[in-house]
């Protein structure tokens, strides 16, 4: 284990270990404000939830049958909370309670009074103690889901009942306010912020908590959301997980006619740009550190509230990534380092990375993460391999947290070392845009740096490429760990077939269309992948390969072009066609 891996690790232990200190010795005082009876005595406002409801859901749900994260779970009468859950994920959603809102989609007399009964039951039900429902992030859905569909619970209900939906949410409330001593920091961090000031202005008598709740709102927004749009952790899903909050929480500022918080406001209008930076021509978000598959819907509602519409700006340099729009296609290129340690829990080591899409398919991509049984694929969707860049000796360009006793200290498994010297320049030239990009991740391992140079055609008909592996200044360049791959994971509908000469692939898109892969002086293989983001699970892809020696042949140059004929016509016609090299 290299010196930079122990003081990452040490750093993040000491982090932790003081965050919990902290936590034990404020026990007392949090232990004491639950026996305190507060001042509050009713629900003012219900903010607005702008998550997708479906009434045909509610129907299942009244029959017993819960359907989250993949999962079907049958209650036979039983009480649901009581169930053994088939996944942490089922029971998180479970105990988020974003369901109600398909029970007040329904909008019935008996979805109404089905809703009053979970939510009692749940009151008075012991299994609420469980631990995947007492983590801050799923707390903080609770109270926020609790908040929003109070009007749907607490219809023609009796005062009895109010109080002690009251009461169960003051208790959730003061839970939240205990676990910002000790919720990782990141987005789960940012959750429990919001749904505090949720429950501050939809509650009455709380105008102290509003004033504490704004201002640390702020605080948090103003440290996580970078001045570009982006978020710390540099995942783009994590803006459709936060907007989505973020975006009703301004209304309900509004609603009680107080000025929403300058950082809110700006955050948002940051943000709203850099998530359509990410969005390929099919409209979903590009597949970089821990972004799953996109949520249509989510995206749908978000984007009616953008206001600012047009051609997303080039590049995003606090995020760390750049985008290069020629004709119909589009190019987004990973070129920053990873994520701060403590918010690198879903970051990937996918250092100069790209995805490739022309039109409404896209052709290049990352492998991305699951949408459900993460921890099966985690390892792989995190390492470099599973992302379209070169890979040295089958070892990612970032080093994680492995042991299983340090993961479950660290709530996940940080990024303690990778890259920390990423360049990019990018510059317009006669034929298109030249972007010059290059990390030091391998520098420590195998002595090398890796340098990708890609240039776009101004019409968008081909990309073209060079990956160089060049010795490090100091670094040992041993020539047993000297192999390297380069990879371009291809999307699941994108037919390929490997041509004759193994110099090269054939790509047929959906639309027809045809783009042919070379790398001329290369063998090019055509091996099999896993297209890990697609709404219906992880599905089987291809992947182009070509596997060289950094020693022997430390660089490999590659295009994508476009033709404008039919498959057969270009595979006929390709034998005496000789496309001009990358002028580098």
């Amino acid at each position: 284990m290299s010196s930079v891996h122990r003081r990452g690790i040490s750093s993040l232990v000491v982090g932790r270990f003081a965050r919990t200190m902290v936590a034990r010795a404020s026990g007392g005082s949090a232990a004491l404000t639950r026996l305190w009876p507060g001042r509050t005595d009713r629900l003012i406002i219900a903010p607005h939830d702008l998550r997708t409801a479906d009434a045909t859901r509610a129907a299942e749900i009244y029959a017993g049958r819960f359907v989250f994260a993949g999962k079907i779970v049958t209650s036979h009468g039983r009480s649901i909370f009581e169930i053994e859950p088939p996944s942490d994920d089922w029971e998180a959603a479970l105990f988020g309670f974003g369901w109600l809102r398909h029970l007040r989609a329904a909008d019935t007399a008996i979805t109404r009074a089905n809703a009053r009964s979970l939510v009692d039951d749940w009151l008075g039900n012991m299994a609420r103690h469980r631990p995947v429902g007492r983590r801050p992030e799923v707390t903080a859905r609770r109270v926020i889901s609790l908040l929003s569909q109070a009007p749907l619970v607490l219809s023609d209900t009796d005062g009895k009942f109010y109080r002690r939906y009251l009461r169960g949410l003051t208790r959730e409330i003061r839970a939240l306010r205990h676990a910002l001593l000790d919720v990782s920091d990141g987005v789960p961090r940012l959750q429990v912020t919001i749904a505090l000031c949720y429950a501050a202005l939809c509650l009455a008598n709380q105008a102290r908590n509003i004033r504490a709740a704004t201002k640390r709102l702020s605080e948090e927004l103003q440290r996580q959301i970078l001045p570009d749009g982006g978020h710390v952790s540099r995942n783009p899903g994590a803006l459709i997980e936060l907007l989505i909050d973020l975006l009703p929480l301004r209304q309900t500022f509004a609603a009680r006619n107080i000025a929403p918080p300058p950082a809110l406001l700006n955050a948002i209008d940051r943000m709203m740009p850099m998530l359509r930076f990410f969005r390929h021509g099919d409209g979903a978000i590009a597949l970089f550190n821990g972004m799953s598959a996109t949520p249509s819907d989510l995206l749908a509602t978000l984007l009616a509230y953008d206001d600012s519409h047009g051609t997303p700006m080039p590049s995003m340099p606090h995020s760390g990534y750049q985008r290069i729009d020629a004709g119909t296609t589009l190019v987004i290129v990973d070129v920053g380092p990873p994520p701060p340690a403590n918010v690198s829990q879903d970051a990937h080591a996918g250092c100069l990375s790209f995805e490739l899409s022309s039109g409404a398919c896209r052709i290049v991509t990352n492998c991305g993460m699951p949408g459900t049984n993460r921890e099966s694929w985690r390892g792989f969707a995190r390492s470099t391999a599973a992302h379209s860049t070169v890979t040295c000796h089958d070892t990612s360009s970032c080093s994680f947290v492995e042991r299983t006793a340090m993961k479950k200290l660290l709530q996940g498994a940080p990024i303690v070392s990778g890259p920390s010297q990423v360049e990019n320049r990018r510059e317009a030239v006669a034929n298109g845009v030249l972007l010059t990009t290059s990390h030091d991740g391998y520098r420590d391992r195998f002595g090398v740096l890796h340098q990708r140079v890609i240039m776009v055609k101004h019409d968008g008909s081909r990309v073209d490429g060079e990956d160089t592996l060049e010795p490090a200044q100091g670094g040992r360049h041993r020539a047993a760990q000297a192999d390297y791959a380069l990879r371009f994971h291809l999307h699941p509908q994108v037919k390929a077939s490997r041509l004759s000469d193994a110099k090269g692939v054939m790509l047929v898109l959906p639309n027809r269309e045809v783009w042919t892969f070379e790398a001329a002086d290369d063998k090019v293989d055509l091996e099999e992948s896993v297209f890990l983001a697609g709404n219906d699970g992880p599905r089987r892809s291809a992947q182009i390969v070509v596997r060289q020696n950094s020693i022997e042949a430390p660089n490999v140059r590659w295009s994508f072009v476009r033709s404008n004929s039919s498959p057969q016509a270009t595979s006929a016609r390709r034998a005496a066609r000789r496309e001009p090299e990358l002028p580098l």
